[in-house]
């Protein structure tokens, strides 16, 4: 795959991101106020260059959406899976009626590029579009949010300096050994928000935001009854597919599973009883033994 190797082995690799991702964008002069009432993260702490991670929760302290922030001249744009996009647009589009709060979603007005691996710095230098340091590898990499209607002609030149497209599988592959959960394949709404190993993206020193007090609770009570983890197989497993404990007891399920090419061997994300999150701990999916394991899978160039 030479489109992994140029990720994963000091290239760099092209990620299309504009379809599996959405964008919105909010203005006004109580925008702040309002979205900060709405995230988990503080969103004062948002920056022109860089992502500030935030879920939107329900009252229950459950996952509406993660997404990721960054400060506009004339607000903020807010990046989402496309999973998630239509109900985090419709949480904060109701409040649009209450003051200087306006909504509006740019998901086709601005694409979302993203470059990833240790060559990205070098392959973007040159590049005229709103440019964001992120990883969605676990290897250094940039997001680049061009006009659409000028996508091509970035991807053209992002090709011509070096950059290798990735395929959509490849990138599956590339973001399970990151560890990076899923919207609508790794975590919903059906989880409560400290399940999904998303504790950067919540501040516990803002003020009030909904779900706030549930999620607070969790947290000072120590720990969440379940979370996401990885897993290492023996042999490759489906996800869906139940974890069990050397004893038979069932003790949770696999979301996503690929076969990784760095560590040559099948992995996957998945949620477990909190008394199994060790790394190295035993467990089965049928027949297939497997361990656990810690997140990331890979750590590339994202953290030299």
């Amino acid at each position: 795959m030479v489109d992994y190797q140029a990720v994963r082995e000091g290239g760099a690799g092209l990620i299309d991101l504009s379809a599996s991702r959405g964008r919105i964008r909010v203005t006004g002069s109580e925008a702040t106020q309002f979205l900060n009432g709405l995230i988990t993260n503080d969103i004062k702490n948002a920056t022109e260059d860089s992502w500030l991670p935030a879920v939107f929760p329900t009252v229950q302290g459950r996952l509406l959406g993660a997404v990721r922030i960054a400060r506009q001249d004339s607000g903020f744009l807010i990046d989402t899976e496309a999973a998630s996009h239509e109900v985090v647009l419709k949480t904060i589009s109701r409040f649009t009626l209450a003051g200087d709060f306006h909504v509006s979603d740019v998901s086709t007005e601005i694409a979302l590029l993203t470059v990833q691996g240790k060559r990205a710095p070098d392959v973007i230098k040159d590049i005229d579009a709103k440019i964001i340091r992120a990883t969605h590898t676990g290897e250094d990499g940039f997001d680049l949010l061009p006009e659409a209607s000028n996508v091509s002609s970035v991807i053209e030149k992002i090709i011509a300096a070096g950059a290798q497209p990735v395929s959509p599988e490849v990138a599956e592959i590339l973001r399970i050994e990151a560890g990076i959960p899923r919207h609508g394949q790794d975590m919903d709404e059906s989880n409560v928000v400290l399940e999904a190993n998303l504790d950067d993206a919540i501040s516990y020193t803002k003020g009030c935001y909904l779900g706030q007090e549930i999620i607070i609770r969790i947290k000072h009570r120590g720990h969440v009854a379940k979370k996401l983890t990885g897993l290492k197989f023996d042999k490759p497993v489906e996800s869906g597919a139940t974890i069990t404990a050397d004893d038979g007891k069932e003790i949770g399920r696999v979301t996503s599973a690929t076969y990784s090419p760095e560590l040559e061997s099948p992995i996957a994300l998945g949620y477990l009883r909190y008394e199994y999150l060790n790394p190295g701990t035993p467990v089965k999916a049928g027949d297939i033994s497997g361990t656990v394991a810690e997140l990331p899978f890979v750590r590339g160039s994202w953290y030299d």
